[in-house]
């Protein structure tokens, strides 16, 4: 995937937090303020030593997998994208590289719909990490591709039997959130993952530097003994 987000902006963002991005997407009224909310990170495995490279904020292009249920009637949701995977391919080696796969679940479903192989093949394919809204499954096999993985919740089942892939590229809505392709995923170990929309870049780049800064002094007053009022008053206005 092409992304018109310069290499230089990427590495901008890489210096901010994701609560950092948060707070200028609130700025922006960005709905939910990117924030993909109940995801745990299952890959890498942490180390006990604390590793700095664990920790550190990585930002990629978004690439999208929308995933159904087998049972559901195709035509009974009007507002579902039409099925795009090309024919006699499997899902997975359509994967982009180069990008942060966001992947959704059907509700309510207990199996997982990415595991071992499928982690390892988007390894292959140069992917940047992965995110699942749903299940997952083969953690020691997930957290050997040392990709960042994030996911609601684990199943012990694959797929097969109640998921399949509908499309590829698509938005998706994830708990109010809207993801769309070539938005930039910001994955930070710390505090999580969120979703910059694409044409809010520009504006969460020049927001950054600001907040941040207003945020340090008010850090600064209040370690002095400044309440949280009169500090917040003094620098974020």
């Amino acid at each position: 995937m092409s992304s018109s987000v310069s290499a230089q902006a990427i590495g901008e963002l890489e210096k901010y937090t994701a609560c950092d991005v948060s707070d200028a997407l609130l700025k922006l009224k960005v709905p939910g303020a990117g924030f993909i909310a109940d995801l745990t990170q299952y890959s890498p495995r942490h180390s006990s030593t604390g590793s700095s490279k664990e920790e550190k904020v990585t930002v990629a292009p978004v690439s999208t997998v929308l995933f159904t249920a087998k049972d559901e009637d195709p035509t009974s949701t009007s507002t579902r994208p039409a099925p795009n995977f090309p024919k006699d391919t499997h899902w997975v080696d359509n994967a982009v590289p180069g990008t942060f796969a966001v992947m959704q679940q059907a509700p309510g479903q207990t199996n997982a719909i990415c595991g071992g192989i499928m982690a390892l093949r988007m390894k292959m394919l140069g992917l940047k990490g992965i995110i699942v809204a749903g299940r997952v499954r083969d953690l020691v096999e997930l957290q050997s591709t040392e990709l960042p993985i994030w996911a609601l919740g684990t199943s012990t089942v694959g797929s097969g039997g109640s998921s399949t892939p509908w499309a590829r590229e698509v938005p998706l809505t994830i708990n109010g959130v809207l993801v769309t392709p070539g938005d930039l995923a910001v994955n930070d170990p710390v505090n999580g993952v969120v979703v910059i929309p694409r044409d809010k870049v520009a504006q969460v780049l020049e927001l950054l530097p600001k907040l941040t800064s207003a945020d340090d002094k008010a850090k600064a007053d209040v370690a002095l003994g400044v309440s949280v009022k009169e500090a917040f008053q003094r620098h974020r206005g």
